[in-house]
């Protein structure tokens, strides 16, 4: 009896070679991804996909967290969906996981970082439970999504910057897109102007 192939055991797709890079953009909560994300985006014509926003628009979950207020995100369907948006290159992605994305999927890793008394208030603004503030302040002192993107990628590919203003977060975007600039021209792309 022919079952067909189990899907869990094919090899993914080989990325082609990309002229635009894929850029994920990760950090605690309140660090600045959105903002640096569009601003990026701005910057190098790259396409900004935010991961929270398609999990609710695509029913990429399954279910919502009434204590933590967010959607359950299953990675799964987040990775299938995005897999032929990653496969065309000049993408930024925007989450606060990063572990569970393939490795292959990204020529630069940016990982964004606050001190304690800029991220409180920053979640304050957002409306959380004390309980979610406190674990995402706990994460940041702790440098989980730091640790998970150097236990995920590699170390060549990692940058981490510090985005506690809008003078940062332009320096940091500068800083980014210079990078772009650099893969672009290696790759024989063509540069945003």
């Amino acid at each position: 009896m022919d079952c067909g192939s189990d899907s869990d055991n094919e090899a993914p797709p080989p990325m082609a070679a990309r002229t635009r890079p894929n850029i994920l953009i990760t950090g605690t909560p309140g660090t600045g991804k959105t903002t640096t994300a569009e601003l990026l985006a701005i910057a190098t014509g790259l396409d900004h996909i935010e991961v929270g926003q398609w999990v609710k628009q695509r029913h990429l979950h399954s279910g919502f967290d009434e204590e933590f207020q967010s959607w359950l995100l299953d990675e799964d369907k987040v990775v299938d969906e995005l897999e032929p948006e990653m496969q065309k290159g000049g993408k930024i992605i925007d989450h606060h996981g990063c572990d569970f994305f393939p490795e292959r999927w990204f020529d630069l890793v940016v990982v964004l970082r606050a001190e304690n008394q800029i991220l409180y208030p920053r979640l304050e603004k957002r409306n959380y439970s004390i309980k979610k503030i406190q674990e995402n302040i706990e994460c940041e002192i702790m440098q989980v999504v730091l640790e998970e993107a150097h236990a995920s990628y590699k170390p060549e590919i990692i940058m981490e910057f510090t985005s506690e203003s809008v003078q940062q977060m332009e320096a940091n975007v500068e800083q980014i897109g210079e990078w772009v600039e650099r893969f672009v021209t290696a790759a024989g792309g063509e540069s945003q102007e």
